[in-house]
């Protein structure tokens, strides 16, 4: 089986950029942040092809946009992320249109910028971005799947439990590429402070376990469970109840 999921982590500012390793800390002052997931879908390689290609755009335009924005030449983040959106939704689907072997590739891409203070975030598909906020303790889902089923959920037609078991639930709506022909972002901001933690993961997390038990696992782990990092809970419990190869998970704690 290809593994289909891409992750980035990178430390940047207007003059370098700096890619981060699977852990480890760091601060805001002294550069912004960026983490990405994303998940490729499409025939033989083509998925794998579809995400790297994603996670090497936002590579590239993140720290460009940051040197604009310090010069006061960039709009709001929303216009950031909607620009590199559409840039990387161009680029995967002029390949597949190009290519034979690349037909109808897509992907998902959730992104997340980190700057003194505050998270900005875009989101396509089916990977999912979470927030722990210290001060309530519970979790909140900051993406929206573009799914049917997870209208549904959002909507209070469906359970956690039912969306899961739907048949449709795997159905995009919208991703890069994948045949689409225009790309609409969901984009957003989220003020943050001491003790909160933010999840970006694949889908192989979401077959394996319920929103409650990654807060279980982050916030309350088993004595066995805490040898490995908060990250590796997550993927190896996942694994282990849905037995997806996939399965990507970023976990980033504020400090």
């Amino acid at each position: 089986m290809n593994n289909e999921d891409t992750f980035l982590g990178l430390q940047f500012d207007a003059q370098e950029l700096r890619y981060l390793g699977r852990e480890g800390e760091g601060s805001t002052d002294h550069g912004d942040y960026v983490f990405a997931v994303s998940d490729g879908m499409g025939g033989a390689a083509a998925g794998e092809f579809a995400s790297r290609i994603t996670v090497d755009k936002v590579t590239r335009f993140m720290p460009a946009a940051f040197k604009r924005s310090a010069q006061g030449l960039a709009a709001g983040f929303a216009d950031i992320f909607t620009e590199l959106y559409h840039e990387i939704h161009k680029a995967i689907s002029y390949l597949s249109w190009g290519d034979p072997d690349c037909a109808g590739m897509g992907a998902t891409l959730t992104l997340t910028w980190f700057t003194p203070g505050w998270l900005y975030f875009g989101h396509i598909g089916d990977s999912r971005l979470y927030y722990l906020p210290a001060s309530e303790g519970g979790i909140k889902q900051l993406s929206h799947d573009d799914t049917y089923v997870g209208w549904l959920f959002r909507q209070g037609k469906l359970s956690e439990w039912e969306a899961k078991q739907h048949p449709g639930r795997t159905s995009l709506q919208k991703a890069l590429g994948a045949g689409h022909q225009f790309v609409d972002p969901q984009v957003g901001a989220v003020a943050y402070q001491k003790g909160d933690i933010f999840v970006l993961c694949s889908d192989g997390v979401v077959d394996g376990l319920f929103d409650n038990e990654i807060r279980r696992l982050l916030k309350d782990p088993e004595p066995a469970e805490r040898q490995h990092d908060p990250a590796q809970r997550i993927v190896m419990t996942a694994v282990e109840r849905s037995g997806r190869d996939n399965t990507t998970a970023i976990v980033i704690e504020i400090a």
